[in-house]
């Protein structure tokens, strides 16, 4: 019954405008609790650069139990922590860290820019500075974000060859089936001398990467990659390699470099993956 209600949401047009509506709801309620409950915390510590706020402690996000096991099991680094979300903003330590890179090793003033599956805070500060386009294969749940994202498949970018200077793609590779399709692609719209961050959840235990991409079950997707929606836990070894078959010269900036970022609470242990169009 309920999936037959989303369908006939989907074919009126109602469902990404409710669910957006649903979902912008309990954020700014939980906004607002964040901000009232961490106030405690205000005024020293970790710093927040997308809005300037800082508090000794950021909100937490934990695994939970039916994507526990394989999260910890197989030290999986895919955004959960200590401090993950700043109170005031509610930005992601994923996407400070993209901000970090962003700040302080590209140039992204008056670039043109493919963002995928647009992060608020990110999107926001980029549309201030640069030429964003943003896309998803499902628009309907970003347009709050921005009124002119547009559909796109990942493995069959509508875009011409040379359209981008920088491209973010934050996270969504463990999604795609054919994500070595989606890789070239990404390189083909990527300007030459362009470069691409291309974030993704990666296994530090994992002898090689595992994946099912023809897998559609939810739970099972969940037990096995740790997230109902994706298809694949990567080894970082095998992330660079199947990126380097695209095309990219790949550069890797270390967990360990970006330790002098961590005032931003940014993810820990995360190294970061850019693809240069050479």
């Amino acid at each position: 019954m309920k999936e037959k209600a989303k369908q006939l949401l989907k074919q009126i047009g109602w469902y990404h405008p409710l669910q957006s509506l649903y979902r912008n709801t309990r954020l700014q309620l939980t906004n607002l609790r964040y901000r009232i409950l961490y106030r405690k915390y205000s005024g020293s510590g970790f710093t927040c650069n997308f809005c300037g706020a800082s508090y000794s402690q950021f909100v937490p996000e934990y695994p939970s139990n039916d994507i526990a096991p394989v999260i910890y099991g197989q030290k999986v680094i895919a955004g959960f922590g200590e401090h993950v979300y700043c109170p005031r903003c509610l930005s992601k330590n994923r996407d400070r860290l993209v901000k970090v890179v962003l700040d302080h090793y590209l140039d992204s003033n008056h670039k043109r820019v493919l963002h995928f599956s647009p992060e608020k805070q990110l999107f926001a500060n980029l549309s201030r500075r640069s030429m964003v386009t943003t896309v998803d294969i499902e628009p309907g749940f970003y347009k709050s974000i921005d009124k002119s994202i547009t559909f796109a498949d990942a493995t069959q970018l509508q875009f011409a060859d040379n359209s981008f200077d920088i491209i973010i793609a934050n996270h969504i590779l463990e999604h795609i089936p054919d994500d070595r399709k989606a890789m070239r692609e990404i390189y083909r719209v990527l300007q030459q001398q362009g470069v691409a961050i291309l974030q993704a959840p990666w296994s530090q235990s994992l002898p090689a990467t595992i994946e099912e991409p023809t897998i559609a079950d939810p739970i099972q997707q969940a037990r096995l990659f740790g997230q109902r929606d994706h298809v694949r836990i990567y080894t970082l070894d095998d992330y660079v390699e199947r990126l380097t078959a695209a095309g990219f010269a790949v550069r890797v900036i270390s967990a360990v470099e970006l330790t002098t970022y961590s005032h931003h609470a940014i993810q820990a242990g995360e190294p970061v993956v850019l693809g240069y169009k050479i």
